[in-house]
């Protein structure tokens, strides 16, 4: 072969390796564009797991129908409680909590995971180069060739170098669809990563909430505690003075000592049940057990929600929740894994190719030393010993599997969202009940002590009394902390503390979602990412 047809080949070779190359980026973004379809959900036209799930009436009865909370006061459902101790701690757990930067991780690696299936989609190039010498044993060398003109004409020598250099290509062309599925997989395990972190997101704002609001609940309780205890030592004082003037007997002055000693008991345990919850909201918040005790330490009241709030949570946003979200694209990343499954039954389609430079002795890049080869292949699966059907079956298995714990999830989300409901209907009726109790305590209280320093009753009465009203004055400030937590865990229910937000909003949510991301937005958004499983 002379030198100028030899180029001339390899450029017409080159020419076409590189040409379908060139293609390969179009081909990938047009299947990646592609309405996708998923055999495994086929006429599963929304069953409707979600609408059926929320098929039955709440338990909280609303007043006002049309006074619904927007989808914006829903992800940040905080900022409804008007406390900025509470906003500024979701922003720095937010920023710091350690499973969210787990999660962050994860998603970091589900992203990069696409990216490696997506290769496939486009040829791989390596370049090769490597030198060598070797010596050839003289027998060897006569034994193949005696000594003689011929030998000293055709220039063998047993001492020989070598050296090549080159590229060499190869691209798998996905048709069946093997590789599309793969890259489907990936994409949805994806978005499931990506749901699974605001799947954190919202846990991390319910649980710190629930935590702050046992925080200021048990400083509540703590103050009632203190306030009945400096009531209490006052009638003691005021008995110890008539006890010592001969006016009573010793027994109303130690019921009166029991009854203090009673009740400043109730302090250590308080003070550890406080301790505990700021351990547990230094966790929360990713700080140093301690750093917030300063800040939190001292006491608040309760945030005060107007009961009229209840009626504007709209009970159907169950496809809010993002670990609904991340169960669907668990599922349909199984069912593309089956697809891909399948598609590694047909025949494997790919092109080979090489160009390089290679010589014996030296003139690596002389003329004459260039080669080239391009090899359109194919290989089909013959015998595996049934592995690769097997392997189907598993993934279809698997693919049920998914559908179950989805079809799961919704059912728990209903119910999770109905028993918060009744809880709120539930605790708000038992407050009113309580302050009404707590009035009505009150007042005994005080008329049994009016009657007593009056001559109409014993000590004992008021002792009675007194114990009545402690236990009141707590339970409703107890059932009040209970109401919001029930609020919190309704909140939760729904999927509320994240959200996909319009653009030009100003939300700290919505600079927090950012953050978490890196700036990879939910992906698929809505009614599209809960579309596409049911295609």
């Amino acid at each position: 072969m002379d030198g100028v047809n030899f180029l001339q080949q390899t450029s017409l070779g080159l020419s076409f390796l590189w040409l379908v190359g060139s293609f390969a980026p179009a081909l990938a973004s047009a299947a990646k564009s592609a309405p996708q379809t998923f055999s495994g959900a086929a006429g599963q036209k929304d069953p409707s797991w979600i609408d059926l799930a929320t098929s039955y009436g709440n338990p909280y009865v609303r007043d006002d129908v049309d006074a619904s909370l927007s989808q914006q006061q829903l992800a940040s459902w905080w900022e409804l409680f008007h406390d900025d101790t509470l906003t500024e701690l979701i922003s720095l757990a937010l920023e710091n909590n350690k499973d969210l930067e787990a999660a962050r991780s994860r998603l970091s690696e589900a992203r990069a995971q696409v990216g490696i299936a997506e290769s496939a989609r486009l040829p791989w190039i390596n370049l090769n180069g490597g030198w060598m010498r070797g010596n050839v044993p003289d027998h060897v060398v006569d034994g193949v060739l005696p000594e003689g003109p011929v030998r000293d004409q055709m220039g063998i020598d047993p001492q020989t170098d070598g050296s090549f250099a080159g590229i060499d290509a190869s691209w798998e062309l996905d048709v069946f669809g093997r590789t599309k599925a793969k890259v489907r997989a990936a994409s949805d395990t994806l978005q499931a990563q990506n749901a699974k972190l605001y799947e954190v997101w919202v846990s991390l704002s319910a649980e710190l909430a629930l935590n702050y609001i046992t925080l200021r609940t048990l400083q509540a309780e703590r103050m009632v505690t203190a306030s009945h205890i400096a009531s209490e030592e006052e009638t003691l004082e005021l008995l110890q003075v008539n006890r010592k003037a001969g006016l009573l007997s010793d027994v109303p002055l130690q019921q009166s000592e029991y009854t203090l000693y009673s009740t400043r008991s109730q302090l250590p345990a308080l003070d550890k049940e406080i301790a505990g919850t700021l351990s547990r909201i230094a966790l929360l918040t990713g700080t140093v057990p301690g750093f917030l005790d300063q800040k939190l330490r001292t006491p608040q009241p309760l945030p005060d929600i107007d009961a009229r709030l209840y009626g504007a949570i709209p009970a159907d946003l169950l496809r809010q929740r993002p670990d609904i979200h991340a169960a669907e694209r668990a599922w349909a990343a199984q069912i593309a894994r089956t697809d891909e499954a399948r598609a590694a039954l047909k025949p494997k389609f790919s092109i080979l190719g090489l160009l390089g430079f290679a010589t014996l002795g030296g003139g690596l890049f002389s003329a004459g030393s260039q080669g080239f080869s391009l090899v359109p292949q194919i290989s089909y699966p013959l015998f595996y010993g049934g592995a690769l059907k097997k392997n189907v079956a598993v993934q279809k298995a698997a693919e049920k599997e998914k559908k179950a714990l989805y079809e799961k999830m919704v059912l728990k989300a209903a119910g999770e969202v109905r028993s918060s409901m009744a809880a709120i209907a539930e605790d708000h009726a038992a407050a009113l009940t309580l302050q009404k109790g707590r009035a009505a305590s009150h007042k005994a209280y005080e008329l049994v002590r009016h009657n007593y320093h009056s001559g109409l009753g014993t000590y004992l009465d008021v002792l009675d009394a007194q114990r009545a009203y402690l236990q009141a004055d707590q339970k409703y400030t107890v059932s009040k902390g209970k109401e919001l937590s029930s609020l919190i865990s309704l909140f939760k229910a729904l999927g509320g503390g994240w959200g996909p937000l319009e653009e030009g909003n100003g939300s700290a949510v919505k600079r927090h979602q950012s953050a978490l991301t890196d700036g990879g937005p939910y992906e698929e958004k809505g009614n599209e990412a809960h579309e596409r499983i049911h295609q």
